[in-house]
């Protein structure tokens, strides 16, 4: 299943000469993977590296317009195409993404896709039995 993100006029207008586009910036759950594209930016992640998910926002603007937000906090990545709402993922292991190198991993990721209840459902669904 693929999530496209919810672009507001200003992330959109400020993303663009980023690369981040509709086109470019999506999630995707299947085939027992993860997937988050966001322009330049990609984590890729078996499903059963999802440790679990909440559900957040409003954001600031300043912390989340434009490129990928790398958080001081805790290491996360926010992909964010709007201010509204959003989905933290937690991982049991650390991913790759604005490092390249991989010298810095990530433990979480918040995505602002279209359907956060939708895309919620298809990682419970997909969430190996306990």
């Amino acid at each position: 299943m693929r999530f496209p993100f919810a672009f507001e006029p200003l992330y959109r207008a400020v993303a663009l000469p980023f690369g981040i586009t509709p086109r470019r910036a999506w999630v995707e759950v299947g085939d027992g993977r993860f997937e988050a594209h966001f322009g330049f930016w990609a984590v890729a992640t078996p499903l059963t590296n999802v440790a679990g998910i909440e559900r957040s926002g409003p954001y600031g603007v300043l912390k989340t317009i434009g490129v990928a937000h790398l958080s001081a906090a805790d290491r996360g990545v926010t992909f964010a195409t709007n201010r509204r709402q959003g989905l933290c993922l937690r991982f049991h292991e650390p991913v790759v993404c604005i490092d390249p190198t991989g010298h810095l991993r990530h433990p979480g990721l918040t995505v602002t896709v279209a359907d956060v209840e939708a895309l919620a459902a298809a990682l419970e669904d997909a969430a190996p039995p306990t």
